[in-house]
């Protein structure tokens, strides 16, 4: 919105710097901090009078959590949402279609997820919406945003990218409305099963979308996309705005979601991140590279997985309980250290994520 300000540079020329996406980005990492932080306080003394016992919290976990966690109220993705939106509205450039498939899927993925909350928070249970009718509606937002990036996208838009390859290696045609959706909602669940210990999932968010803010801005200039051999997706620099917006919320959140928590994000907020983290690397053509910059959510997923499988068809466990993080816990690690450790592996995957520009 402010972007509209760079047209009177002609009269007073530092309003010329709300042309560039660097400062933009600056701007909106400020504003959702800002805008979190202020209002923080209020939506978490609402939301705690709203939901009265908070979160239900799992009875076969850590009992630790039974006695530190009881109580503390959820959806505290509402604090991240907001802040992420008025930020991206007051400082990316609207006339940009990928901003606002974007913030569709991290709209979409909120309400859905607001929904799962609020159904687990009256009835105080941990059976939220029907899995089926859930995975439905995510896959629906999704197709929808894959649609819309079909239309208004490049028309490498349906190509499929690899790390190591300068070029694309294929089009995929259709199959795009279902290798696209799949990316959005993997990612979108894979976020929701990590965020499950204060600070936790908050992180390597915030760690993935500095990442793919960085590789958004690279890929949507044609001098650095031609540089580094990748693809150039022109428009695609607008949303590095989008990704400042999800650090600047998320910082804001982390100081009231620090140990020991005041409020959780829930899936309100974790589906939603989660979702536009997919659906920015499918912009900007980097779906493979989302599997090694979030290989921690992708490592809580697949814990997952094998633990049911494992069990469904054995009758054992692999760990002692799933997903991943909480097995470390039952192995004796601290909460603090399981956190801060996932957060160094997610600093790590990002450096490879990033080191990937260069193997074309």
């Amino acid at each position: 919105m402010l972007t509209w300000l760079a047209e009177f540079a002609v009269y007073f020329t530092p309003l010329n710097l709300f042309r560039y996406i660097t400062f933009r980005t600056g701007g909106a990492i400020a504003t959702a901090l800002f805008f979190v932080f202020f209002f923080g306080p209020n939506i978490i003394r609402a939301l705690r009078i709203k939901q009265g016992k908070g979160q239900p919290i799992r009875t076969d976990g850590p009992q630790s959590h039974l006695l530190t966690k009881k109580g503390t109220p959820t959806m505290g993705g509402l604090m991240i949402l907001s802040g992420l939106f008025v930020s991206t509205l007051l400082w990316a450039n609207l006339a940009n279609h990928y901003v606002w498939v974007v913030l569709w899927v991290m709209l979409g993925y909120g309400a859905i997820g607001f929904y799962d909350d609020y159904l687990k928070v009256t009835k105080q249970t941990h059976n939220g919406f029907s899995g089926w009718s859930r995975l439905a509606c995510e896959t629906g937002v999704a197709l929808l945003a894959c649609v819309a990036m079909m239309e208004f996208g490049t028309p490498h838009m349906t190509s499929l990218a690899l790390p190591a390859v300068n070029g694309y290696v294929a089009d995929l045609g259709l199959f795009f409305l279902i290798f696209g959706p799949f990316v959005i909602v993997a990612s979108g669940n894979a976020v929701n099963l990590t965020d499950g210990l204060d600070g936790l999932a908050i992180v390597p968010v915030m760690i993935a979308a500095g990442t793919f803010g960085i590789i958004a801005y690279l890929a949507g200039n044609a001098i650095f996309s031609s540089y580094l051999g990748i693809n150039f997706v022109p428009g695609a620099g607008e949303l590095a705005v989008v990704a400042g917006a999800v650090i600047g919320a998320g910082l804001g959140f982390l100081w009231f979601n620090a140990p020991p928590a005041q409020i959780f994000m829930g899936d309100t907020g974790s589906l939603a991140l989660g979702g536009l983290l997919g659906t920015i690397a499918v912009a900007i053509k980097h779906e493979m590279v989302l599997a090694i910059v979030g290989g921690l959510f992708a490592l809580e997923t697949l814990s997952v997985i094998v633990q049911v499988a494992s069990f469904k068809l054995t009758g054992k466990r692999v760990f002692k309980m799933a997903p991943i993080h909480h097995h470390f816990e039952q192995l004796g690690w601290s909460e603090p250290q399981v956190v801060v450790r996932f957060w160094i592996i997610a600093f790590v995957l990002a450096l490879i994520g990033l080191s990937t520009l260069k193997l074309r």
